[in-house]
């Protein structure tokens, strides 16, 4: 019997995340166990040559990731760059939440990691506000504690992707955490910055219902559909102005037999669609 190894223990601040694949037990279960082994690797290869290029660092892997980084920013650009680019290619939808923190880094010894264990380990409540951020996601979405919204704020560079947005979701009490937490959304769309619902093990405290689109801030689609229902909106008001003013001529009243219809408000509701084809025109 040899004698118990000593792992190396250090105090680190680390950028965590955790990415979780949704749904993976029923994937497994629909594909079979060889054919969904297959793709999964395929999905971590994509995954890992992200870890690389961000230069992130894999802890654990079982449905999902845990990685730590030591630059927030690299951990927001990975995540953002993984919902773009790897979902589409492998049909698995994922969430993400990163937070950072205080945690406590185990080195283990070689001879333990020749037996099977893993060469690092970390410890401390970081992991777990980590993980309690992600299982509040929805698919897509990547989630951000208030420690790295404030670690990652207006240090974007090269690598994040253009028309990146944060939003407050709101505030949130893990559970097994005292504190509640405050929790921000991050993403460029505006589905995936609407603030998620309570879950089993992070309750929903206040904040905003909802997250609107702003324009500055729209993707191409959304500007697309937001020029549209706009274009639809003046429209249809104009139309209804201009037969306003229409009906209110006396040849026009004749025409239709109502010459003798009490149509004193008729100039009225014509003067308010006036007022709102201005407001829509100007954007106000």
């Amino acid at each position: 019997m040899r004698p118990p190894l000593t792992p190396r223990m250090r105090e680190r601040r680390l950028t965590i995340v955790l990415l979780d694949l949704i749904g993976s037990t029923a994937f497994v279960q629909r594909l079979g166990p060889m054919r969904a082994a297959q793709w999964l690797q395929y999905h971590d290869r994509l995954a890992r040559g992200l870890i690389y290029r961000y230069q992130g660092r894999e802890i654990d892997r079982s449905d999902g990731f845990l990685l730590s980084f030591e630059r927030p920013i690299d951990a927001l650009n990975f995540a953002l760059a993984y919902q773009i680019q790897i979902p589409p290619k492998t049909y698995l939808k994922t969430r993400i939440g990163i937070h950072v923190g205080a945690v406590v880094e185990i080195i283990q010894h070689e001879l333990d990691v020749m037996i099977g264990v893993k060469p690092v380990e970390l410890e401390g409540i970081s992991k777990n506000i980590a993980a309690r951020t992600m299982s509040l996601c929805g698919p897509g979405q990547v989630l951000l504690t208030e420690a790295a919204y404030k670690a990652v704020r207006g240090r974007a560079n090269a690598h994040t992707p253009s028309g990146t947005r944060y939003a407050l979701a709101g505030l949130y009490a893990f559970k097994g955490v005292a504190e509640p937490q405050i929790i921000y959304t991050v993403g460029v769309t505006t589905e995936s910055l609407q603030p998620p619902l309570s879950t089993e093990k992070a309750r929903r405290v206040g904040g905003p219902k909802k997250i609107k689109s702003r324009l500055s801030h729209m993707r191409a689609l959304e500007l697309a559909e937001w020029g549209l229902y706009r274009a639809v909106m003046i429209t249809s008001i104009i139309y209804l102005y201009i037969f306003t003013r229409w009906i209110a001529r006396p040849s026009a009243r004749r025409y239709w037999g109502i010459d003798h219809a009490p149509f004193t408000w008729i100039d009225h509701v014509s003067e308010a669609l006036h007022y709102i084809i201005e407001t829509l025109i100007s954007g106000g």
